[in-house]
C-alpha cells in the first residue's frame, strides 16, 4: 500500500536503513519556487499567470528529458537554455506575446526565485546537527550560484552540484552519482530531498533514502516503488535525524 502524506515507516525498516550522513536537496520546485514566477507573469498577461507558470514548467522539464535521451546527448543545452526555450514555446501555446523585454522580466524573475520560508530553519537545523548538506540540480551552476545568494543559503549548504558537468539530467543514473562523488559516501547513507515526485521516485531507484515533498498533496508515480517518506514540508526531513 502507497504512504500517505507524512507517514514514515514502520521502526523495523528504519532500524535497517544506514544513518544518513548527508542531505542533498533538489533545488527548482524543492528549495526554489518555480511557481513564484506566475506574479510577475499574471503582471505582464493578465488572466493567464498561473497557466503560463504551469505550461512553462512542464515544458522545462519535457525539454531536460528529450536532450537527455536523445542521440547520446548530442543535443544538450544547458538548463538555462532550456528554461528560455520553453518559456518562448508556452507563450507561444497560449498565443501570448512574448516581447524581449517581457522574455527579459520573466527570465530574470526565474533567475531569483522565491525561496520557501522553511528553507533557512531547515539547513541551520542540519547543520547543528553536523549533516553534510547540499543541492543537486539540473541547474547549470551560475544560476544556481545567483539562486542561493539571493536566498541566503550559501553558509549552510557544503556542496551546490550541477549535472551540467556531466551533460546529462536528471533522471540519468550519472546525475545521481555526483551526489555520492561529493559526499563521499555511498548513496544509502544520503537523504535525497525532492518535491517533484518524478525525481523522488528516480533517486529511489538510485539508491538514496528519499523524501518527497508533497505541497500539493498528490499522488505518487504508480511505478510500484514509494519513497522512503512522503511529507509536507523540508521539515520532515529532520525524522530522519531524531536527537
Amino acid at each position: 500500500m502507497q504512504d500517505s502524506p507524512r507517514s514514515p515507516l514502520p521502526k523495523a525498516a528504519l532500524v535497517d536503513a544506514p544513518a544518513p550522513r548527508a542531505v542533498l536537496f533538489d533545488a527548482y520546485g524543492t528549495l526554489f519556487d518555480v511557481y513564484s514566477v506566475g506574479l510577475l507573469a499574471e503582471q505582464l498577461f493578465p488572466g493567464q499567470g498561473q497557466s503560463l507558470g504551469l505550461l512553462w514548467r512542464d515544458k522545462q522539464i519535457e525539454y531536460t528529458r528529450l536532450v537527455t535521451t536523445s542521440n547520446d546527448g548530442a543535443h544538450y543545452q544547458p538548463f538555462w537554455d532550456l528554461t528560455r526555450a520553453a518559456l518562448r514555446y508556452a507563450c507561444k501555446r497560449l498565443g501570448l506575446d512574448l516581447t524581449a523585454q517581457r522574455e527579459g522580466q520573466m527570465m530574470n524573475q526565474y533567475r531569483h526565485l522565491s525561496a520557501f520560508p522553511e528553507d533557512r530553519e531547515v539547513l541551520r537545523a542540519l547543520k547543528d546537527r553536523g549533516i553534510v548538506t547540499g543541492i543537486l540540480s539540473n541547474g547549470d551552476p551560475a544560476m544556481l550560484e545567483v539562486a542561493v545568494k539571493s536566498a541566503g543559503l550559501e553558509e549552510l549548504l557544503d556542496h551546490v552540484i550541477s549535472t551540467h558537468a556531466i551533460r546529462k539530467f536528471k533522471t540519468h543514473p550519472q546525475s545521481y552519482a555526483l551526489g555520492e562523488k561529493a559526499c563521499g559516501c555511498d548513496a544509502s547513507k544520503i537523504v535525497f530531498v525532492s518535491s517533484n515526485s518524478w525525481d523522488a521516485l528516480a533517486a529511489t531507484w538510485y539508491g538514496y533514502q528519499t523524501l518527497w515533498v508533497n505541497r500539493q498533496g498528490l499522488p505518487f508515480e504508480e511505478l510500484g516503488t514509494s519513497p522512503k517518506r512522503i511529507g509536507t514540508s523540508l521539515r520532515d526531513v529532520l525524522d530522519f535525524f531524531p536527537h
